[in-house]
């Protein structure tokens, strides 16, 4: 497959190379040109753009098709829905747009293409058909645009209430780690001039701070389904972005500063498990899995579907390896793992 790829590629880069030596000879000041499109060349040129058009719309129709079953599986935050829906719309009105104006213009370019004694007829304006094709997308994007702003506004409306719970994301290369509030839920202060890997300290929190005492440090997110998790976001090192595309949450780690992203789990990760379309990805991935295993290649254990949490800024050579897992949990589930955490308290004392 790569191999025919890269011989496509290079047939395009020559025809590409052609194309534009012609159209240099062409551009040539005082040279003689004698390649002047005829009737016949137009015709053909009429004909190709007609090919080229049901050609891009066969793509599109494969490319659903054949790769809609790659697409993340529904939203599992209470947020996620109106995201969806309006990434929905967004993706209908440039599909329908599209569409139209591909339809034209390749349409436009067979029906009136070049002949013999036929002359161009144009009107200098039209100021009825300008302000249709102006005012449209003007209430359209408008349309658009405000009901973005409504749905980032509800997105990044992060307070207190409801009871949310306190996590705090640590990004650094290229590992992510969780710290909980503890029962207080009231993160201990921290600052990564305090870093001490001796003293497994290595979020630089601050041991003489009372409230970092309940705090407790792990390297795997555990969320309640149906409690709000309010996330305070810190990097250690360079620019780093916490994505969580399950849950529709992307948010900065910027090193100096705390960047903050709040949402409600809805779907825990047994019931994400049964999804018909999660079922289907994760059962076409264990069949390649099982092929590669014949092959004696590596990586060919069965896959089971998790939550992560990914990099999504580029922030050095092992970004594709930075993500953590999340699991999604009953609440009396989340209560029992959290009660046989280490305090960092405890972890202080025993060093």
């Amino acid at each position: 497959m790569t191999a025919l790829l890269t011989i496509i590629v290079l047939i395009l880069v020559g025809i590409a190379i052609w194309q534009m030596t012609k159209i240099f000879e062409l551009s040539q000041i005082g040279r003689s040109n004698t390649q002047i499109a005829t009737d016949t060349d137009n015709k053909y040129n009429g004909y190709l753009m007609v090919a080229f058009m049901i050609f891009l719309y066969g793509l599109t129709i494969f490319s659903f098709v054949k790769y809609s079953k790659t697409l993340l599986p529904k939203a599992a935050s209470e947020h996620g829905g109106e995201y969806d829906a309006l990434m929905l719309v967004s993706m209908l009105v440039i599909f329908f747009v599209q569409i139209i104006t591909q339809f034209l213009l390749h349409f436009f370019a067979y029906k009136y293409k070049g002949k013999k004694g036929k002359k161009a007829l144009f009107y200098a304006d039209n100021d009825r058909l300008e302000f249709i094709w102006t005012i449209i997308p003007v209430i359209v994007l408008a349309g658009l645009i405000l009901w973005g702003l409504y749905a980032w506004t509800n997105i990044m409306d992060i307070n207190d209430d409801d009871d949310p719970l306190i996590i705090e994301l640590y990004a650094q290369q290229f590992s992510w780690t969780a710290r909980y509030a503890g029962e207080d839920n009231v993160l201990g202060d921290a600052n990564v001039r305090m870093i001490d890997i001796d003293k497994a300290n290595v979020l630089g929190v601050d041991n003489s701070d009372p409230n970092a005492m309940d705090d407790i440090i792990v390297k795997e997110v555990h969320l309640p389904v149906g409690r709000k998790v309010n996330f305070q976001i810190r990097s250690q090192d360079v620019l780093h972005s916490a994505y969580m595309p399950h849950f529709r949450a992307q948010m900065n780690c910027v090193p100096g500063m705390i960047t903050h992203f709040s949402f409600t789990p809805t779907i825990t990760t047994a019931e994400m498990r049964r999804d018909p379309m999660v079922v289907d990805k994760v059962s076409n991935i264990n069949e390649r899995r099982a092929e590669r295993a014949a092959l004696g290649e590596e990586n060919s254990d069965p896959w089971e579907f998790d939550y992560v949490l990914l990099c999504n800024k580029i922030c050095g050579k092992s970004h594709y390896n930075m993500q953590m897992k999340i699991i999604v949990e009953t609440e009396e589930e989340f209560n029992e793992w959290l009660a046989s955490q280490q305090r960092f308290g405890d972890s202080m004392a025993a060093k």
